[in-house]
């Protein structure tokens, strides 16, 4: 299936979840804000998110600094 992440389309398999596609990709769930669909999601759900062909991710990673 095909969903857009960050702008770009990527192709994943049915059935992952926000989580995995996370944690596949070496990003901690802690640090990151996800919008889901045009929605800012709280962190404890991304584990209940299946992934469906056609959604839209905009994953932010939290960075310190000054």
């Amino acid at each position: 299936m095909r969903v857009r992440i960050n702008g770009k389309e990527r192709e994943l398999p049915e059935g992952t979840t926000l989580l995995h596609l996370l944690k596949e990709r070496g990003i901690d769930p802690r640090v990151v804000v996800v919008e889901y669909n045009y929605e800012i999601l709280p962190r404890d759900r991304y584990g209940e998110i299946t992934l469906r062909a056609g959604d839209n991710l905009e994953i932010v990673q939290m960075t310190a600094g000054g």
